[in-house]
Order: structure tokens, then C-alpha cells, then sequence
């Protein structure tokens, strides 16, 4: 039998030389893309920011707060090309063992209704949708509702 290579990945802290990557990923992935500024920010602020990498170069990218016993997923994000590979479930993953780490008791995040598959692996994870933000978000001919969502961390260590 011949042993078939599979492609190396990793998921590690970000870096500040990381955000060039990070940024470029960003805009080819959104059409109203964070700033370089708004992720150097979140280095400075000492939030929890990762990468996921294949074969050495980012595929994708997660950023997570934590502050008074709950936590908040900011911006997950994996590249057009390593979409549909299981990477957006891996980088949920350890943003979710990192909350559990510091010991909050829910996550919270936002999701856009136009986004059914990021909808689906957050369902997936156990998340379930506790309300709305009107107009949180910028699109193309005006603003677009939020789905606000939650997952109680359990003592247990499950999620």
C-alpha cells in the first residue's frame, strides 16, 4: 500500500508579521473587509487571534475576546481556495477550547442571514440564535440584519 501525503496544516497565535497575509485574505474574501488597523488593534488589545495555515501559508484566521466570564468571536475567516475542507470548523474549534480555557460561561456571535454555510457549521457547534441586530451590517445598497448567537459552556467541558 502506498501512503497517500496529506497536506500539513497547523493552527498558531497570529503574528504581527502575519497581518499583510491576514489583511489580504480579508479583502479577497468580503466586500466591506476589516482594516489593517482594526486587526493590528486586536494584536494590541491582546485579544485571541490565530491562524490557520496550510502548507505553510494562511489559509484562514480567527479572533476571539474575552472579558467578564463571556467571550465574543469577532471575525473567523478562511480563504476562498481551503473553503469546504473543514478548516472553518477547526479554527471554531480551538476559539471555543480557548474560551472554555479562560473560563467563560458563553460565546457569543454575529452572522449575516446572507451566509447560510457559516450559519450552518455555527448550528453545527451548538450554537442556537438568541436575536437580532438590526442593521449591524454594511451591503452592497444599504445594511444588513445580524443573527446574534450563543453557546453555554457547560461545566462538564462540553459545549
Amino acid at each position: 500500500m502506498v501512503a497517500v501525503a496529506r497536506p500539513s496544516t497547523e493552527i498558531r497565535a497570529m503574528r504581527r508579521d502575519d497581518l499583510d497575509a491576514v489583511v489580504a485574505l480579508e479583502h479577497a474574501s468580503y466586500e466591506f473587509p476589516w482594516s489593517a488597523g482594526i486587526f493590528r488593534d486586536c494584536l494590541q488589545a491582546g485579544h485571541n487571534c490565530w491562524v490557520i495555515l496550510h502548507e505553510g501559508e494562511i489559509a484562514g484566521y480567527g479572533i476571539l475576546s474575552v472579558a467578564a466570564g463571556e467571550a465574543h468571536v469577532l471575525n473567523v475567516c478562511i480563504g476562498n481556495a481551503h473553503r469546504g475542507l473543514g478548516y472553518g470548523r477547526r479554527m471554531m474549534r480551538r476559539l471555543i477550547d480557548l474560551a472554555r480555557w479562560y473560563g467563560a460561561e458563553r460565546i457569543f456571535l454575529e452572522v449575516r442571514p446572507s451566509n447560510p454555510v457559516a450559519k450552518a457549521l455555527y448550528d453545527s457547534l451548538g450554537f442556537t440564535e438568541i436575536g437580532r441586530r438590526p442593521s449591524y451590517y454594511p451591503a452592497r445598497g444599504g445594511r444588513e440584519d445580524a443573527i446574534v448567537m450563543s453557546l453555554e459552556m457547560r461545566a462538564d467541558g462540553a459545549s
